[in-house]
């Protein structure tokens, strides 16, 4: 695992609200709740977590993904059709869906990807195989 991710840590404005977007989208995608904590909440994937927190250290209300700092996550899915389900259901879960006029190739006419935004700002890639990896 050496140069891997051991774990990425958002911080949020609201908990509840991060943990039921970011919980539908991670637990859909294969990811189990980890940990909870008062101000926060994390879900594992093999070695590598995800965590969002409400940390009291916290200076604005809301993440800009076009300010320097994270751009988004992006994450793989098993299938093109989880891919479709996911941007389906997305905004029945705090996203909004990016790019949707170029949907399901804004990433380019082989990468078929949903781009999705949270309540606050965070990005969210959800990447198919590639027809190579199929």
């Amino acid at each position: 695992m050496a140069g891997g991710f051991h774990h990425v840590e958002l911080w949020v404005p609201d908990l509840a609200r991060s943990a039921e977007s970011w919980g539908w989208l991670l637990e859909s995608l294969g990811w189990r709740r980890y940990q909870d904590w008062p101000v926060g909440r994390s879900w594992r994937h093999g070695d590598a977590y995800l965590v969002v927190e409400q940390s009291p250290a916290l200076t604005g209300d809301r993440h800009v993904r076009t300010a320097p700092g994270l751009n988004h996550v992006a994450l793989h899915a098993e299938s093109t059709s989880v891919v479709d389900r996911l941007h389906e259901d997305a905004g029945h879960h705090g996203w909004t869906r990016l790019f949707p006029e170029r949907y399901p190739f804004a990433g380019g006419d082989s990468h078929h990807a949903a781009y999705l935004s949270d309540r606050d700002g965070f990005e969210a890639e959800i990447v198919a195989p590639s027809p190579t990896e199929d």
